[in-house]
């Protein structure tokens, strides 16, 4: 783990209640998921851009809760053209459940990442889903663990990183998705620079690995990027995917107002 003086104090209070948090009764989940990857690259074949929308009751950076059905939101979103959704799990400072994700995952189609603080193998069987986010500030020297155990499960690893020393360890880790986030989380301030710069060193660090001739490292093709965070207009968008983002994860501007017009406007971005 690691210290969380180095985090913001809202960061720094989700990581401890994250490592406190219970573990969940019954054995590991196995899943067989619907392939987040394949349903970006079908949105980009169908005209659309890629847009992992998240349900999200709220958060420590909004105001206020959203106290829609979730399970409206997440069809909504799917109405407007999200190629895949994220739920929150995390109850402390997000008011999210698992209870939300298994509802929604029953009620779509499309693939449903969890969005949670993992910080132990354990807590990935709390609840079945297709992709599941790790993140590597969080779990430090546990990824590759944490990494295989949710393959183990079924589970497609999103990791997450936000500089070149996490998006080492996530290529080291064998992640063949890896989310951006460009909200740093030391100070919460949000730069869509961070995926201009962090996402062309991780395809420039899946060339070196494949080219040191270790076949268990994913080639530059091989890598979904996600990136994550501070993407709110079309302009943002477009200037993501110019960067190379395989898929957008889009909370807040999609949740702010009319949620089915908000991912509609966002998934045509690049029609406009």
């Amino acid at each position: 783990m690691m210290d969380d003086t180095k985090l913001a104090p809202a960061v720094a209070s989700i990581l401890r209640a994250a490592e406190a948090r219970g573990d969940p009764a019954g054995g590991p989940v196995s899943v067989d998921p619907r392939s987040l990857p394949r349903a970006l690259a079908d949105a980009e074949a169908d005209g659309r851009t890629p847009i992992i929308a998240e349900v999200k009751p709220t958060s420590p950076t909004t105001e206020g809760t959203r106290e829609a059905d979730p399970v409206e939101l997440a069809r909504r979103m799917v109405a407007g053209g999200a190629a895949a959704l994220s739920v929150l799990t995390e109850p402390d400072h997000f008011e999210g459940s698992p209870e939300n994700l298994r509802r929604v995952r029953e009620a779509v189609d499309v693939p449903v990442l969890r969005k949670d603080f993992l910080v132990r193998e354990a807590q990935l069987d709390t609840v079945a889903a297709d992709a599941v986010l790790l993140i590597a500030r969080f779990v430090g020297e546990d990824l590759p663990d944490l990494v295989a155990a949710a393959r183990d499960r079924g589970f497609q690893p999103l990791v997450e990183v936000h500089d070149r020393a996490e998006l080492r360890a996530a290529v080291e880790a064998g992640a063949e998705l890896i989310g951006v986030n460009n909200r740093d989380l030391a100070r919460l301030e949000v730069d869509l620079g961070t995926f201009e710069r962090v996402g062309r060193e991780a395809r420039r660090l899946a060339r070196r690995e494949q080219s040191s001739g270790d076949a268990a490292r994913p080639a530059p093709d091989d890598v979904t990027l996600v990136a994550e965070s501070g993407i709110s207009t079309p302009e943002d968008a477009r200037r993501m995917r110019a960067a190379g983002a395989d898929g957008l994860l889009v909370g807040s501007a999609i949740m702010d107002g009319d949620v089915t017009e908000n991912a509609r406007r966002l998934t045509r971005a690049e029609r406009t």
